[in-house]
This record gives C-alpha cells, sequence and structure tokens, in this order.
C-alpha cells in the first residue's frame, strides 16, 4: 500500500492525494487534478461544485477507492487551482479536456460523478463519449436555463441575470475573487461554520462533521489555494445553451437531490430524470444541497454495480 502523507486540516486528519499534478489539455492550457485509491483500479472522476477544486472529494468516497481498489480522480476545471484560467463557449467543450485528461493518464473506460455545477460537466463528457463513459452519477445538479430543456427558478435565476456581468468582467472579476480568497485564509475555519450555521438543517448538520469541514478546508486551502475565476465561469456558461440536449445522453445516469436542497430545487432534478433515456432519481429526504457527499458510496457503489452489469453482458469481455 502507498504511504501518503496526512496533512492536519481543521483538527482532522486528512490523507493528501496519492498522486496530484496537471495534464496539458491545449495550447499554453493545463487541467490540475488529484488522485485517490489506487492506480490500478477503474477509473471514477469527481467533478466538484460551484465552487470547489480538485480535492473537494469526501473522505468516505476516498476510504471506498482505496478499500475497492478503485482509481478516483478529482479535477479542476479552467481558473481554478492549478489550472490555467480559459473560457470555454459551452459547457460542452469541457469534454474535449476531459477525454485529454483520460488520454494523457491512461484511461479508457470510466464513469463520471458531478456535485451540483460539476452536474452539466457530467452529462457533457457523457454525451460526447458515449464509448466511453460507462455511468454517471449527478448530486443536486443544476439544470440549463437556456433552451429546450430549461427550467427556471431558485438561485439559478440571479446566476442568468449577473451571467452578462460576469462575462463582460471576465479575468478582473476572477482576479479579484482570487485576492478575497487569499486574503480569507485565515479566516477559513469560520467562514464555513458560518456558511453552515446559515443553511438548511441538512448541510448544517453535514458541515458539522468534522471530517466534511476538514475536507472543504483542504479543498480551498490546498485544492484552490492559487485561484478562484472557475466559479464565475460556470455561472456565465450555465446561463447559455449547453450545446446538447439533455436527450441525448444516453449512458446511465442516476440523480441524487435533497428534497430540501435551497439552492438547485429538488423539481430540477426531476426535469432533468424525465428528459433522459437512461436514468433513475433517488430523493434524499431531508437533505439540502450537498446531502450527496454524505452518500458517497453508496454513490459509487451504484455506479460500479452498472459496470459490473456491463461487463457480464459485454460479449467480448469487459468494456
Amino acid at each position: 500500500m502507498t504511504t501518503v502523507t496526512c496533512e492536519a486540516v481543521g483538527m482532522v486528519d486528512i490523507a493528501r492525494p496519492q498522486l496530484e499534478g496537471t495534464v496539458a489539455v491545449g495550447e499554453g492550457r493545463r487541467l490540475g487534478f488529484a488522485e485517490f485509491g489506487s492506480a490500478q483500479g477503474r477509473a471514477v472522476f469527481w467533478l466538484h461544485g460551484t465552487p470547489g477544486a480538485r480535492r473537494q472529494v469526501p473522505m468516505e468516497a476516498r476510504a471506498f477507492a482505496e478499500r475497492e481498489h478503485v482509481r478516483l480522480i478529482g479535477i479542476d476545471r479552467p481558473g481554478v487551482g492549478s489550472s490555467t484560467p480559459h473560457r470555454y463557449g459551452a459547457v460542452i467543450d469541457f469534454a474535449e479536456d476531459l477525454r485529454t485528461v483520460a488520454d494523457t493518464l491512461g484511461i479508457d473506460q470510466m464513469a463520471v460523478i458531478g456535485l451540483s455545477g460539476g452536474g452539466p460537466y457530467t452529462l457533457a463528457a457523457a454525451y460526447a463519449m458515449p464509448d466511453r463513459v460507462v455511468a454517471t452519477g449527478i448530486l443536486g445538479g443544476v439544470a440549463p436555463t437556456k433552451g429546450p430543456d430549461a427550467i427556471r427558478s431558485g438561485l439559478m435565476d440571479l446566476a442568468v441575470l449577473a451571467a452578462p456581468v460576469l462575462s463582460a468582467g471576465g479575468v478582473p472579476v476572477g482576479l479579484a475573487a482570487s485576492s478575497v480568497i487569499r486574503l480569507a485564509r485565515p479566516f477559513a475555519s469560520p467562514i464555513i461554520d458560518l456558511y453552515g450555521r446559515m443553511s438548511p438543517e441538512g448541510d448544517r448538520r453535514l458541515l458539522a462533521r468534522p471530517e466534511f469541514k476538514a475536507m472543504f478546508l483542504d479543498d480551498l486551502l490546498n485544492g484552490g489555494r492559487k485561484q478562484l475565476s472557475a466559479p464565475f465561469a460556470d455561472l456565465v456558461l450555465f446561463a447559455r445553451d449547453w450545446g446538447f440536449r439533455v436527450n441525448a445522453v444516453k449512458t446511465p445516469v442516476r440523480w441524487w437531490h435533497g428534497d430540501c436542497d435551497h439552492i438547485v430545487p429538488l423539481r430540477h432534478g426531476r426535469h432533468m430524470v424525465a428528459l433522459l433515456p437512461d436514468a433513475e432519481f433517488h430523493t434524499m429526504h431531508g437533505e439540502s444541497h450537498l446531502g450527496g457527499l454524505g452518500m458517497s458510496e453508496e454513490i459509487l457503489r451504484s455506479l460500479l454495480d452498472i459496470w459490473d452489469a456491463k461487463e457480464a453482458q459485454a460479449p467480448f469481455g469487459p468494456v
């Protein structure tokens, strides 16, 4: 077993990634990644929320990956952590970068999980790589706000209103946010505590657990410490057409959504699952926006079960 140094974050020892680095995805551009678990296992990409970075992977998921020999990979989006700032034209453009990361890391088949703002990019990957993405999991994912698949309400309405300003502000807005994060480093723990106190009971309960607070602190202070312009780029893209239709995603999708979600309403998740050809909806009763993070073992197991079933049906061996 690989020995991994632990860092004390928020009074909880949290293991560093087994491997952490960047991958060239285009001329002058790189994306950061962090690997957990087994380098020889099935690959599962974990796409962080908005905001977030490559270390926004629950400790329970990391432990599961180690125990079950899964190659679990958190990946930055452009403009956060070690990744080069870049503006995609649409959500679908991320899929080509993920394909390049997978190729570089020697990964053919994969599952993809997306939390909140990572949801659209997860579906984009499934749409663009149906021969490689075996299964997907969405945790409180964002729904389209433009085009035939659109649904509006909740905080996403504010994102749509803010998108023109964020798009025009571009780099200066991102630099300002990054400066704020650097100044806020000494207050990161109290800031997370404050967010928890202001959140519905489900998220408040989750953020009170030392291991989750440690994970968020680790992601903020180590994963995303260099820059934080990605959340603004996300909001701009979410207010545009994604570049593909939801009903064109043929990969199996499993969707978890808290019935007390105060950021992305439950009905958005139901709306999406009704559009997807092969999807199952799992209501997390009493949970809010971050509830899926507390069910990471169940989520990973569900996707691996789909993978097992596909391999069993494959006429010439494992997919």
